[in-house]
This record gives structure tokens, sequence and C-alpha cells, in this order.
């Protein structure tokens, strides 16, 4: 038996979310007919479309905000030292820790030849204006120990080489190829108090 229309179309659109395949995205949308009222559903889809066109990028760092700057960067008691992310995920997992007090820079990605993806293609210019701009002393290179998460990081590092800036890596306690975003608070705070210099 096939479904109606609008059901269909709702069950295409939970399986756009990544992990929710075909049999959970149609119970989601089976529970969202069946079980929600008519607000909730109101409330969820707006949510949605709030999300959409309220979020966007921090014009200073590139996390995630809803204004031009992002609370960490309005910060003024933060120290003046940059962890370089890449994606808001991974600063939000490191606030959680509670153990990092300084600025963040979020690249929205990492360089990855074999996929098009170049200097150009992530927010990595802003960082070299930033540090110039802030006089930033130090930054913490905290990457996915994936091969383009390394590329990344050398390609930085070379970049401030000369520049009197000291470039500092996470410590890796972590298995190869995890992505930060999903590691917990323990974890993730051994791996900054084990950083070194790169």
């Amino acid at each position: 038996m096939k479904y109606p229309e609008s059901i269909e179309k709702l069950i295409k659109c939970f399986e756009m979310y990544p992990g929710v395949g075909p049999k959970s995205a149609e119970r989601m949308a089976l529970f969202t007919i069946s079980k929600l009222s008519e607000e909730n559903v109101m409330r969820f889809s707006q949510s949605l479309i709030d999300v959409t066109t309220v979020i966007k990028e921090c014009d200073n760092c590139g996390n995630i905000t809803d204004h031009d700057l992002c609370d960490i960067c309005l910060d003024e008691s933060r120290e003046n030292t940059i962890m370089v992310v890449e994606s808001s995920r991974d600063v939000i997992s490191f606030e959680k820790t509670n153990i990092y007090r300084g600025r963040y820079h979020v690249l929205n990605g990492t360089i990855s030849p074999i996929n098009g993806v170049g200097p150009e293609d992530i927010n990595i210019n802003s960082l070299f204006t930033r540090i110039s701009k802030e006089e930033t002393k130090e930054i913490i290179l905290s990457l996915s120990s994936t091969i383009s998460g390394e590329m990344t990081s050398l390609y930085i590092a070379k970049m401030l080489e000369n520049s009197g800036v000291e470039v500092n890596r996470i410590g890796y306690g972590l298995p190869a190829g995890a992505d930060i975003g999903y590691l917990d608070e323990i974890t993730l705070t051994k791996a900054l108090e084990g950083k070194k210099k790169i």
C-alpha cells in the first residue's frame, strides 16, 4: 500500500537527515501525524523556518549565531588565543569542557584537493586577517586527525611559519579519523591539555 502524497513527502523530508533511513523516516512521519498536536507541528515547522532564515555565520569567527557577532566574540573576558576548528559543532563540544577560555575560528570545512576544496573554499583567509588585527600570540589547531584535517593544519602552520605566532596542536589521545564533534568532554579535555607545538 502506498501512503498519501503528503505523507510520502514528509517521509522523504525526514530521510534528508543524516542517519535516518526509510524505516526511521516512516516512523517519524507517522508519529508526527498521529501523536503531535497541530500546535506542536506548527511550532516545529516555525523552528525549521527560523533556523534557515535567522541563523548565520559570525562576521568575525564563522561560528553560528543569530546576530552579526557570536556571544564568544562579544565576550571581552576571553583570552587572546584562537582555537581553529572545522565546524560550530566543535565549538560547542569544547565549550562543554569549561576548560578553554580563548576564542575560536571556524573553518567550516578542511582543505581537500581530491574533493576540489582549496584554501579559498573555506573560512581560512579571514583567520590570517584576524591574527594580525587582534595581535594573537597563539593559535591552537583542533582539526580532526583525517588526511584533510592534517593537510589543513600543515597549511596553516606553514602560512604562519615566520609570523611570530605560536602554533600548537591539541594532543590526540583520539582515535584516528575521529570527528571532534562526537567526542566526550573528558577526551576533549585531555586532548587540550596535551597540546603541542608544531
